[in-house]
């Protein structure tokens, strides 16, 4: 876990240091967007979805031209660390921003991201909502409504966008473990030996004293859990 936290900090590091300008991610707006890119129906190639982790607007350029080489290692490191840890595990514990001064919890950014990565293959996510069993089409439409939310668009009352704030950190969780069963099976470890044609109930979730699924022998809050 120190080993992982000095990588995440150095990635954060670098990110910081792009063009403000350019309104480059943050590290939790790249966890989420790194997330959604793999658990897309469809593989996209670094070269498509990599841009606009420097630029808002994409610009494939900066790739080769602007952006330092450790700044695109450090970016591909965490795609790999995904990639591996979902196929340990699909209960992945997202990375989110804390308020500095109130010590809330802010979802917003890594639900943006997750948004910016469904909007690159916008087709393929419409075509898993269709064919999608209850669990799973629920968890999308979900995060959907939830970048509503974060936009000022959603029409929910203020009292149920309160109570939604509150529960968004843990339930997004559930929502992508429920997406990847569908979407990236071959992703989610042994639990895709478990796949029918019929739909899959998904596993608990596991509770913060629980040993982590990782393997370390750690509580899950002590662990995996941690962010």
């Amino acid at each position: 876990m120190a080993k992982n936290a000095k990588r995440l900090a150095r990635l954060t590091e670098l990110l910081n240091a792009l063009q403000v300008e350019s309104l480059p991610m943050t590290l939790s707006e790249l966890d989420g967007y790194i997330t959604g890119v793999l658990a897309c129906p469809e593989m996209i190639p670094p070269m498509l979805w990599m841009p606009q982790v420097w630029r808002i607007t994409g610009d494939a350029y900066l790739v080769d031209q602007k952006v330092p080489e450790e700044t695109i290692g450090a970016v591909m490191e965490h795609y790999n660390a995904l990639a591996k840890a979902m196929t340990w595990s699909r209960w992945v514990a997202p990375i989110y921003e804390v308020d500095s001064k109130s010590g809330e919890t802010l979802w917003e950014p890594w639900v943006d991201g997750f948004s910016r990565a469904m909007d690159l293959r916008p087709d393929a996510w419409e075509g898993l909502l269709d064919r999608a069993d209850e669990e799973t089409q629920a968890s999308l439409i979900f995060l959907i409504a939830l970048q509503d939310i974060s936009m000022g668009n959603s029409k929910f009352s203020k009292q149920e966008i309160e109570q939604i704030d509150q529960e968004a950190p843990d339930l997004i969780l559930n929502c992508v473990a429920t997406i990847l069963l569908q979407s990236r099976p071959e992703l989610a470890g042994t639990v895709a030996a478990n796949l029918s044609r019929m739909p899959h109930k998904g596993e608990r979730r596991p509770e913060r004293n629980d040993p982590c699924s990782c393997g370390s022998g750690k509580k899950y809050k002590l662990c995996c859990g941690r962010n």
